[in-house]
């Protein structure tokens, strides 16, 4: 049997994604929805507050397509906090007009592929940075579930440590190539969510996502060992765009 890799884990992550009813929107009065929008910024303020006191870090978008109109990703040290933030949510006076379409529960994860053994990760330069992550304020944002593919030849779950430890090395080397323009955050779900990773990329131009992720296509650690679930990307809302898009 092969050897499993240790794993650091971080800050817990839920990207929450919803649909906005625009028919009952539109039709409802405007003192409705100035209701729902206060409730929502009393949602935003405290979000806000955990975020100036580094106990989490929250990220609004506008999510392109069928699948979503918004949506809110909150990273917080316990599951509980991010039971509440949704919780609040569901309560608050806006979410008469939200369906949540998606969602997705994880954990940030690192990986000790390329690790020495003797070496302490969590001592090594940038590990409580990428454990506990602030999220970028960068334009755009990429989410997507995947996990490693179990059949016949290709169960990256047998191939032995040494070979998982070089492929994922050469993954690596090509991922960095776009460390200048893409900002990549990995959270592990096994046991948590459907899939076995969520994979959320920043980017100040959309199109370096379609180029990463295409270069990536050829690389071993995808090409021949993963499956991916559907990706949705978006813009970062401000509160002034969140509020304006619900006025």
């Amino acid at each position: 049997m092969s050897d499993a890799i240790e794993t650091l884990e971080g800050w817990y992550a839920f990207h929450d994604f919803r649909q906005i009813d625009w028919k009952s929107w539109n039709s409802s009065s405007g003192d409705e929805r100035r209701e729902a929008r206060d409730s929502l910024a009393m949602i935003v303020a405290e979000w806000n507050r955990i975020n100036e006191a580094r106990f989490g870090s929250t990220g609004i978008y506008q999510i392109i397509g069928h699948r979503a109109d918004l949506l809110f990703i909150n990273f917080r040290a316990t599951p509980e906090e991010l039971m509440q933030a949704e919780v609040d949510m569901n309560r608050s006076k806006l979410n008469r007009f939200l369906l949540q379409s998606y969602s997705y529960f994880s954990v940030v994860e690192l990986s000790k592929y390329l690790v020495k053994d003797q070496v302490d990760a969590l001592a090594l330069p940038g590990t409580e940075e990428r454990l506990h992550p602030h999220l970028p304020h960068t334009r755009f944002v990429c989410f997507y579930p995947m996990e490693k593919r179990r059949q016949g030849t290709d169960n990256w779950y047998m191939q032995t440590t040494t070979q998982r430890r070089e492929i994922m090395k050469e993954h690596g080397i090509l991922g960095h190539k776009y460390r200048d323009r893409v900002t990549q955050i990995i959270t592990g779900s096994q046991g948590l969510d459907e899939w076995e990773w969520g994979v959320t990329l920043y980017a100040d131009d959309m199109v370096d996502f379609k180029k990463l992720i295409y270069e990536m296509r050829f690389d071993e650690a995808s090409a021949r060992f993963a499956d991916f679930g559907p990706f949705l990307v978006g813009k970062r809302l401000s509160e002034d765009e969140l509020f304006n898009l619900l006025s």
